[in-house]
């Protein structure tokens, strides 16, 4: 517990950094930090999601259904598009498991550290536990107000290396969003629902 309360403080403490500093944030860095602090205690999630991968000659929409926990395994079950649902991903301490009746779904590098879309949920809620936060505001989509949080490398300057967007529902706290890109090209983008932490 003292471990886990010791990174939690040392990541409020690095956003806040990223964010201008404590004494003068506003609404929306309150709002980014409070949800990272509801992250960093659950115990896992469950969500469906569209995952959308972007090889650049390619482009591949998975249906998924999520289930991660943080003292065990993470679990991708696709449902979409029909001809390779129920292929199942299992994540379980950096090794990762992708079977179904002889069924392979393309799961290659996205980007040169060797990403791919079965590690892109693992890797935004990652960045939603700790990245280093750019940039935090509120805008609108969709009619309504969500919450976004771009993520970066700390030496790194906008548009280079890989990066993360996310969008949160300022109300309940859940995921809506999530994009990874790698220098300036979006290569994964992820719509949430029914996101719930545990």
């Amino acid at each position: 517990m003292r471990l886990r309360m010791g990174v939690l403080t040392i990541s409020l403490c690095l956003a806040l950094t990223a964010c201008g500093g404590g004494a003068g944030i506003g609404p929306a860095e309150q709002l980014a930090l409070d949800i990272r602090g509801e992250l960093l205690e659950t115990a896992g999630c469950t969500a469906q999601l569209e995952l959308t991968a972007d090889y650049g000659q390619r482009v591949y929409t998975y249906g998924i259904d999520l289930s991660w926990q943080r003292e065990g395994e993470t679990v991708l079950t696709i449902t979409a598009p029909e001809n390779v649902a129920g292929i199942t991903a299992r994540i379980l301490e950096g090794e990762t498991a992708l079977e179904y009746d002889g069924m392979r779904v393309e799961t290659g590098p996205l980007d040169d550290s060797g990403m791919s879309p079965v590690d892109a949920v693992p890797v935004l809620l990652d960045y939603a536990e700790g990245g280093y936060i750019a940039a935090c505001g509120m805008e609108t989509v969709d009619e309504r107000e969500v919450l976004r949080v771009d993520c970066r490398e700390p030496e790194a300057a906008a548009g280079e290396g890989r990066a993360c967007s996310l969008w949160f529902d300022p109300s309940t706290h859940a995921l809506l969003r999530g994009e990874l890109s790698q220098d300036g090209f979006t290569v994964i983008q992820c719509e949430f629902s029914n996101f719930q932490t545990q």
